[in-house]
């Protein structure tokens, strides 16, 4: 029975890593070799004028768009190496907390169905609001940021060949990375389903799923990518979609919880070197995720009554 489970998770996790790495990997070489190009510094250089309407200066722009093309480890990295005060290191934390990883987290919604307006929308527009309401509200901060850890600044790669093995490598590694992650969490996941305890943690779950407007069996999807994250916990969130039989709305309010508030452990931890209040950052994006999608949930149903209604008048 174990061997069983074991393999068909084992076949799941290879699946779901040749899906995502289709993504991932294209994704990852192109932006690593952007990285050596004028693209990145053009694009910094064009919203830069924008950073001051949300209480940042114009170098705040390097690790925004750092962060929202590859990941928040390379937002962070270049937050490092900026003098920024407290408010701004925070504003850009709760930023990138929102929206970061864009291509490769977009390419995973809009695998499980959701759709791309939809992602963006919620993603940069949670973004830029909390940005304006904590440069409105939040007076202090105006201290330097005094980080808890400077990692060491590794020569860049120069030269086409080198540039294209070091794009290849950081690709490569992407995949690996996913791979380790993934492959057993798959596993570990279809041996609970054999086993019907992922069923008790579905109805366990059920009171919260309820609560926030979707049905019970949308309860794996959504602590897939609580605890995991939108990539690593792709795999579980494609086959609940598929396996459960979760619909296109429950899917779409799920993952608008998830945009606002996904691997609340290690995204919240990650910031911590900063030197800047976590716990704040961790309520903001809970609390933030749980109204946003009580709303979304609230119009969606209101919107499926007045067709029902409109449907009965016809008939």
């Amino acid at each position: 029975m174990l061997v069983e489970s074991s393999k068909r998770g084992l076949m799941a996790g290879l699946k779901t890593t040749w899906t995502l790495g289709k993504v991932i990997f294209p994704v990852t070489l192109i932006v690593a070799l952007l990285q050596h190009t004028p693209v990145l510094p053009w694009v910094i250089k064009l919203i830069t004028p924008l950073m001051n309407l949300i209480g940042l200066s114009g170098d705040a722009a390097i690790p925004l768009v750092l962060g929202n093309f590859l990941n928040l480890y390379a937002g962070i990295g270049a937050i490092l190496t900026l003098d920024l005060t407290v408010k701004e290191v925070f504003i850009i934390a709760v930023m990138l907390s929102f929206s970061h990883n864009m291509l490769i987290e977009t390419g995973v919604a809009l695998k499980v169905g959701v759709k791309l307006w939809v992602v963006l929308a919620v993603r940069f527009g949670l973004a830029l609001v909390s940005a304006i309401v904590i440069n409105l509200v939040w007076q202090g901060g105006s201290e330097t940021a005094q980080y808890g850890f400077i990692p060491v600044k590794e020569e860049q790669a120069s030269g086409l060949v080198p540039i294209l093995l070091d794009a290849l490598q950081t690709a490569l590694l992407g995949i690996f990375q996913l791979a380790i992650i993934v492959i057993p969490l798959m596993v570990m996941i279809q041996i609970l389903k054999d086993k019907q305890w992922l069923a008790l943690f579905s109805k366990w779950m059920a009171p919260a799923t309820r609560a926030l407007g979707m049905k019970e069996n949308t309860s794996t999807t959504l602590a897939a990518g609580l605890v995991f994250g939108l990539a690593y916990g792709a795999g579980v969130m494609i086959q609940a979609v598929q396996e459960d039989g979760v619909s296109k709305k429950d899917v779409t309010i799920a993952f608008v919880f998830l945009v606002a508030c996904h691997a609340v452990v290690e995204d919240t931890l990650i910031f911590v070197p900063l030197g800047i209040p976590v716990l704040p950052l961790l309520l903001i994006r809970l609390g933030v995720a749980i109204v946003l999608t009580l709303l979304v949930a609230m119009i969606w149903n209101r919107a499926d009554l007045a067709k029902r209604k409109e449907a009965t008048y016809e008939h």
